[in-house]
């Protein structure tokens, strides 16, 4: 299927108006980065229809139909954004612990293990009973079974699994599991009165506001995405958590920045009152994780009636796995993309592919729900909540086929993605980074507010 195939089959999924389908343009075609799968193409997709949704949106708004264009290359570009990001003219600092990543065990198998936090890494290293060094830690895991390290480090709530491939994670209960979801899922959860859009707007998401409760890569680059279309997002992270840099500034453009701790009860009052102007609410917690901290899509619909909310998981909301942790890294292994990757580049080891292509990709499946969801509010009514996981994500990115050759393709380089960069004054210093690459001819998108630290604006709209 082409990228324009697949937007349609997803527009017409979430009850869209079609005609609009004819103002897009989709320039270039995939492959584009060196990879057996089409993230080239999923690139596309996505931010297209993002950039259909929010076209639709101002048409709602304004009766005005405006032409869209994605270009592949720029698409391909954004979907590792921070890897060009430079701030005073320096590349930012590289994302990844020493240790974390890929290590063969003593049954012959392979595993990954996730230590980019420092209580992560700790908790695997207690388990494993070594010192903080690659070596060491290869030394130990050789003695391991692969699904004994897996079982025993998840268990206790790190960051362990196998890699699988693509078919044994189908015969595996989670892969089954995530085999029988959609997608995407937009459900209605309560009742209110349609929200008619203002009509005296300078942007589709003018005077749409997001509470951000997402970290890393996935959810933040959703609600960046609805930044970029002129939403008011404001991140809010805990005090008490670690941030990724690089992550941080590069996903932190158009957005906001506050601390407030659920733990509190003081905490818990700020984020209520935020909650009571919101229009949309996004969280990336473990299922049932925000439920316990009294933010459950039920409870916040109570609260805040005709509220969109997002969800953001590794495994979905069924399935023995669907509580467990998970980053973009963890379940490309689990699924099959690492083994299949590798058997295309024929070499043993598992291979990552060329991006992180999982949690952009939800990302803006996210943010197209979302829009999508604030459509029908403005139709229909009521509350509305949108689901996405990484590894339906995944799933969907290896129904596409394969790439023949993918892996021959020259790598794109800082000299090719020049004419997708921009350099803004941020709270960080000069930021040179990727611009969206969904056009809009009417209402650009682009960030109004520049990347901050986390935590630099009060808890308040």
């Amino acid at each position: 299927m082409t990228a324009l195939d697949l937007i349609k089959s997803l527009w017409e999924h979430t009850r869209q108006p079609t005609d609009i389908i004819s103002e897009l343009s989709l320039i270039g075609s995939d492959p584009v980065l060196p990879s057996s799968f089409h993230v080239d193409k999923m690139a596309q997709t996505v931010i297209g229809l993002t950039a259909l949704g929010a076209a639709e949106i101002w048409r709602q708004r304004t009766g005005e139909i405006q032409s869209i264009s994605i270009d592949i290359n720029h698409a391909a570009a954004e979907f590792r954004s921070d890897r060009y990001q430079r701030v005073d003219g320096e590349p930012t600092t590289n994302i990844w612990d020493p240790i974390a990543g890929i290590y063969q065990c003593g049954d012959g198998k392979w595993a990954r293990i996730h230590t980019n936090f420092e209580h992560h890494r700790k908790g695997i290293l207690k388990i494993l009973k070594c010192e903080n060094d690659r070596s060491a830690v290869e030394a130990v895991i050789s003695k391991w079974s692969a699904e004994d390290l897996e079982t025993t480090v998840s268990e206790v709530g790190f960051l362990a699994v196998m890699v699988r491939s693509s078919e044994e994670w189908l015969a595996h209960a989670q892969g089954q599991a995530i085999a029988a979801q959609p997608l995407l899922s937009i459900e209605k959860i309560g009742d209110a009165p349609p929200t008619a859009f203002a009509k005296d707007a300078e942007r589709p998401l003018s005077d749409i506001r997001v509470l951000d409760l997402t970290r890393i890569i996935a959810g933040p680059v959703g609600d960046r995405t609805l930044a970029a279309h002129g939403a008011d997002v404001l991140r809010i992270t805990s005090p008490n958590l670690p941030g990724i840099g690089p992550l941080d500034i590069d996903n932190g453009r158009g957005k906001r920045s506050t601390h407030v701790d659920l733990r509190t009860d003081e905490g818990s009052s700020a984020l209520r009152s935020l909650l009571k102007e919101a229009d949309i609410f996004v969280q990336g917690y473990r299922p049932d994780a925000i439920a316990n901290l009294g933010f459950s899509p039920a409870n916040v619909a109570a609260q805040k009636p005709g509220i969109v909310y997002g969800s953001l998981s590794a495994y979905g909301t069924k399935g023995p796995w669907a509580k467990r942790r998970g980053y973009d890294s963890l379940v490309q292994t689990v699924s099959g993309i690492n083994a299949a990757e590798a058997e295309a580049a024929g070499e043993s080891a598992p291979k990552h592919p060329p991006n992180q292509a999982l949690d952009h990709a939800t990302g803006y499946l996210l943010a197209y729900g979302i829009m999508a969801a604030l459509l029908r509010r403005s139709q229909e009514g009521g509350s509305w909540h949108v689901q996405v996981s990484l590894a339906q994500t995944s799933h969907w990115l290896q129904s596409l086929g394969r790439v023949e050759n993918g892996l021959a393709l020259k790598d794109q380089q800082e000299e090719d993605v020049a004419e997708f960069l921009e350099t803004t004054v941020s709270g960080y210093g000069e930021l040179s980074s990727i611009r969206h690459a969904g056009k809009l001819s009417v209402t650009p998108a682009h960030w109004a507010h520049p990347s901050v630290p986390l935590g630099t604006h009060p808890p308040n709209w």
